[in-house]
């Protein structure tokens, strides 16, 4: 990790360095596929899929504070969320949906989201580490520790990073695996 690449892991750290490395990295490359684009591109779909950039970033900024303030920590969804008719029982396919929404809008809501994820995340771990229990707790009453929440966003962000990799290349041809060297978002 450098001041041009601060998303890169570690090449030899701890499980937590290279958990929240390999999380930071995905977080990046994300925003660099989602960055710098216009309600056109935001909206842009691929064949017969209904997914956008825009909604990805709606549905990650709400999984972050699914994942790092209600499983974690047992703080409900809130604002911005709840005006928009968001809760912990709402229909997930809604996280997706970008109506009334401009670029400016979506971004904020993804890079707000995030900031508050690194900071739930952070004191999590000064408390109790990896290895503590999350306030999430399972209907057979397990409850998953901090470790096995930090996994799940990664396979979350892996997903997804995946389908805005391609609607990317459709929208203006931009590819790659990382951000560039120096990159920070436009948008």
């Amino acid at each position: 990790m450098s001041d041009e690449t601060p998303w890169e892991p570690p090449i030899a750290g701890s499980e937590v360095e290279h958990l929240l490395g390999t999380l930071a990295r995905l977080r990046a490359t994300f925003r660099w596929k989602a960055d710098d684009l216009d309600a056109t591109g935001l909206t842009t779909r691929v064949g017969a899929s209904t997914l956008t950039i825009g909604g990805l970033l709606k549905h990650l900024a709400v999984c972050e504070d699914d994942y790092f303030g209600s499983r974690l920590g047992g703080t409900p969804l809130g604002e911005p969320w709840t005006s928009m008719g968001l809760d912990a029982h709402a229909d997930w396919d809604s996280t997706f949906d970008t109506a009334g929404l401009e670029p400016k809008d979506l971004y904020a809501l993804y890079d707000d989201a995030v900031g508050r994820s690194r900071e739930r995340l952070a004191a999590a771990l000064a408390h109790g580490g990896l290895d503590q229990p999350a306030h999430l707790t399972w209907p057979d009453g397990q409850q998953p520790s901090v470790r096995r929440l930090v996994f799940d966003m990664i396979e979350e962000y892996g997903r997804h990073t995946g389908h805005a990799d391609l609607l990317r290349e459709a929208v203006d041809g931009r590819v790659g695996e990382d951000p560039p060297s120096g990159w920070r978002p436009v948008s």
